[in-house]
């Protein structure tokens, strides 16, 4: 979703556009202009698709802009890399890396950049070396000077440690190694399908497939989603996100989301409860 409401951020005059309502990628690329300092983008977006940002990061570069993709670390198992995309800055949420759900937290959060920009990113840059008896080792190479001396003019100030998230996930990724992320990723996308599938041909629901997705799709309902929710939490089973709480023209539509936790008994499950939900 991109939009066209205006705020700032406090202190350094930055405007920022496109936090309220829907426009279209195309509408997004015309707002590039000189003045644009950074283009960001989700990937996949916030419905679960994946879209060609090969003509908006051409326009963002060409104004001198950076261009940012927001990823789900998991969908990289299969989809191409940002940095082959043209990304400047990759932030993300690693919570998939074998985070468990915690009613928001604790999770921790990942960004990267391009070579050329590592000496001006925020935080701290540790780097892998060797000691004195050749065994590897693991210094502080980068850290801004001002988070000690000068700390209203740093670009960062470190006050909460996600070490132990951080460790969380470093020992996932160790344990799957690509082959094992890349099964993960098939994972997700077949068995969002095999869910897609069947809800598409359930009377009175209609999936959205204008683009390619993931693992999130969207869903039309025949009856309004808050009631559908209400159905399906007497099933115990958590239903959709009810996209008309961000975006009112989308009134009963659902955004549902499926990953490799859930098995093919559960998604049949929720096939078989939107049925009689929408038989009631």
């Amino acid at each position: 979703p991109f939009g066209g409401s205006v705020k700032f951020f406090l202190g350094n005059g930055v405007e920022i556009t496109g936090d309220e309502g829907m426009a279209s990628l195309a509408e997004l690329t015309d707002l590039i202009d000189d003045n644009t300092a950074l283009v960001a983008v989700a990937y996949p977006n916030f419905f679960g698709q994946i879209e060609d940002f090969s003509e908006l990061v051409e326009k963002a570069h060409a104004a001198g802009a950076l261009v940012a993709f927001v990823i789900n670390p998991i969908a990289l198992g299969l989809l191409k890399t940002p940095g082959s995309l043209g990304a400047d800055i990759v932030v993300g949420e690693a919570q998939p890396l074998g985070i468990p759900l915690g009613f928001g937290g604790p999770y921790l959060g990942f960004f990267g950049v391009r070579k050329e920009y590592v000496r001006r990113i925020a935080g701290r840059i540790v780097g892998e070396t060797t000691d004195k008896n050749g065994k590897r080792a693991y210094v502080m190479t980068l850290r801004p000077r001002e988070q000690d001396i000068r700390r209203e003019k740093a670009t960062s100030n470190i006050c909460t440690n996600q070490g132990l998230m951080a460790l969380a996930a470093a020992i996932y990724l160790s344990l799957m190694g690509k082959h094992g992320l890349r099964k993960v990723a098939e994972l997700c996308y077949h068995k969002a399908h095999y869910a897609a599938d069947r809800i598409d041909a359930l009377e009175g629901f209609d999936v959205d497939r204008s683009k390619p997705f993931f693992h999130e799709f969207v869903v039309k309902c025949p009856l309004p989603v808050a009631k559908i929710n209400r159905a399906l939490i007497d099933k115990g089973i958590i239903g959709g996100y009810d996209l008309s709480q961000d975006y009112p023209e989308l009134e009963n539509h659902m955004l549902v989301c499926v990953t490799e936790m859930n098995s093919k008994e559960e998604i049949d499950a929720l096939v078989e409860a939107l049925s009689e939900v929408n038989v009631q």
